[in-house]
């Protein structure tokens, strides 16, 4: 029978000595093992406090910054300001030239609205008003999306006021289509996206559909003048025998294709998309079209293929639909053409002696002709927005291409007494560029490319290139009534018009030159040829009956002062 020890208070003590564990080693050794154990087990449990409170702390940091972003989306609809970290800091230069830019615009808009209101276009020598569009008030709807953009609050619902109570479509006027398209289509677009008010998307669904009978030919090619009223429709008398002319007839999808997506009917998109599919089936190896095609059969005719006037915007509206669409599957047909365009525009690239100008040539035929146009000059940013859909070598290439002949258009405007570009450049052998005809009409393309430049590199020269022809057009196109175009850059004589797209497209693209890249960010909006920006989203064929995004009110005016 096991008898139990009774353990008195002295028997515990001489545990407490340290002369009993001397005398039994391996009993201290076991103390040892265990007063180390114990040590660690406890200093676990603290770490894992501390790092539970950093995990707490980070978690209340993140819930804090989800709260935060959650008041500003609100504040998106309410009007409030919506700031984000790459607002800031912001470099104080482009703050002072970004508010000079909007100074310029509050001078054109004040003129307008002072002597040409309702008008077309303001004649600011005359101090009254033309309607060379047929009474759209093409300047008034061409500016919508830009006064928004710079927070010109009251300018815009005046105007606004204006396309509710006076803008009507029904007139007995033969309208371009292209014209109408990517100003007043384009422009009611983007100012609906931009501010979410239905009543610009239903203007913008009015003239459309005047615009759809255009359409109706054997391939779905369209012809480019319609008539607002009857729906009649035909091609201009002077292109060659009847034909269709290449930037006017495939430069209508960006904008019919976002106006299938916010209404839900298909039938804006199926039209243009028609034309492309009529244009794929011979398309050539090198992407190169003549600037006339046959609405009859889809055939080229035997005529000029250029970047310039009549071409232009086609190759541009290959890859802008490719960006429109989020690059994704449903659209890979146009980015796939667009790439065969650029290998024919490799084929077309020049350097100037004895300075090297990069610039792209015309040709007919089998020959070619050593002449660029400023018009031209959209190029190099539209290669510079497509660079990226190649791997590491092309990507750097074509690249380099767009910075090359950027230099090439800045020089353009650098090279007359003026510093404006002439319409047009001729390249001669050991002479360089010559100016050609030699009108400047406040044309924005150059500096549509040092803003992608600028904002797809980040560097500054572009700024300053911007800034410098920025200043040109303020010393030799401003007047006391507005701004003004010039019969000839080398004499600075003056013409009578300022040019709608001065206000849609050239003080825009300088403006956000010197904006923030959040503002208007590449990441969410492709612009139309008309400076326009439409929102980027994802094709959804499988479902066109309902439209495809919500769109909230958004004041981009109020991200950034001035």
């Amino acid at each position: 029978m096991a008898r139990g020890r009774s353990i008195t208070g002295s028997g515990i003590c001489r545990y407490l000595n340290p002369a009993y564990y001397l005398r039994r080693p391996k009993r201290l050794a076991l103390l040892f093992f265990v007063f180390v154990s114990v040590s660690m087990v406890v200093w676990d449990r603290i770490n894992l406090a501390r790092e539970h409170e950093v995990e707490v702390f980070k978690l209340n940091e993140e819930v804090s910054r989800l709260e935060q972003m959650l008041e500003e989306l609100k504040g998106v609809g309410s009007g409030k300001t919506l700031m984000t970290q790459k607002d800031a800091p912001e470099n104080p230069v482009d703050s002072e030239r970004r508010q000079k830019v909007k100074e310029a615009m509050l001078h054109a808009w004040s003129s307008y609205e002072k002597y040409a209101w309702g008008k077309d276009e303001l004649q600011p020598r005359t101090k009254d008003g033309t309607d060379s569009f047929g009474g759209l008030g093409a300047t008034m709807i061409d500016s919508l999306d830009t006064l928004y953009i710079m927070g010109l609050h009251e300018q815009f619902q005046k105007a606004r006021e204006w396309v509710a109570t006076s803008l009507d479509f029904d007139k007995d006027y033969d309208a371009s289509m292209f014209e109408t398209t990517i100003r007043v289509v384009g422009g009611l677009l983007s100012t609906y996206d931009l501010s979410g008010d239905k009543l610009f998307l239903d203007k913008a669904k009015d003239i459309a559909d005047r615009l759809l009978p255009a359409w109706n030919t054997p391939t779905g090619i369209p012809y480019n003048i319609i008539n607002l009223r009857s729906g009649s429709a035909h091609n201009p008398s002077w292109a060659a025998g009847g034909a269709s002319i290449l930037a006017d007839s495939g430069t209508e999808q960006l904008e019919f294709i976002a106006l299938s997506q916010r209404t839900g009917d298909p039938k804006y998109q199926q039209k243009v998309e028609k034309v492309i599919t009529e244009l794929n089936k011979n398309f050539p190896a090198d992407g190169l079209l003549p600037i006339y095609i046959n609405p009859d059969n889809g055939n080229p005719s035997y005529s000029t293929i250029t970047f310039g006037a009549m071409g232009d915007s086609f190759y541009e509206y290959l890859l802008k639909v490719w960006v429109q669409g989020n690059k994704t599957s449903e659209v890979k047909l146009y980015r796939e053409m667009w790439e065969k365009s650029m290998k024919g525009l490799l084929s077309l690239i020049k350097k100037s002696t004895p300075s090297s100008f990069t610039y792209i040539r015309e040709k007919n035929g089998n020959s070619f002709n050593e002449k660029m146009d400023e018009l031209a000059c959209f190029a190099p940013g539209m290669i510079a927005l497509g660079a990226s859909g190649y791997g590491p070598d092309e990507e750097k290439k074509f690249l380099t291409l767009a910075e090359e002949l950027a230099w090439t258009c800045y020089n353009f405007y650098q090279s007359t007494p003026t510093k404006l570009a002439g319409e047009n450049y001729f390249f001669n052998a050991g002479q360089d560029m010559s100016v050609g005809t030699s009108w400047n009409i406040l044309r924005p393309e150059t500096v549509e490319s040092l803003f992608y430049l600028w904002r797809l590199t980040g560097n500054k020269t572009y700024q300053e290139w911007g800034w410098n022809i920025f200043q040109a057009f303020e010393k030799n196109s401003r007047i006391e009534s507005g701004y003004v175009g010039l019969k000839d850059v080398n004499t600075g004589a003056k013409d009578n018009k300022m040019q709608s797209f001065f206000l849609a497209e050239t003080l825009k693209y300088l403006y956000l030159l010197f904006s923030p890249s959040s503002v208007i960010s590449l990441d969410e909006w492709v612009f139309n040829t008309e400076a326009h920006p439409l929102k980027i989203v994802p094709r959804n064929n499988n479902d066109q009956r309902k439209p495809t995004i919500t769109l909230r009110q958004r004041r981009f005016g109020g991200i950034i002062k001035g």
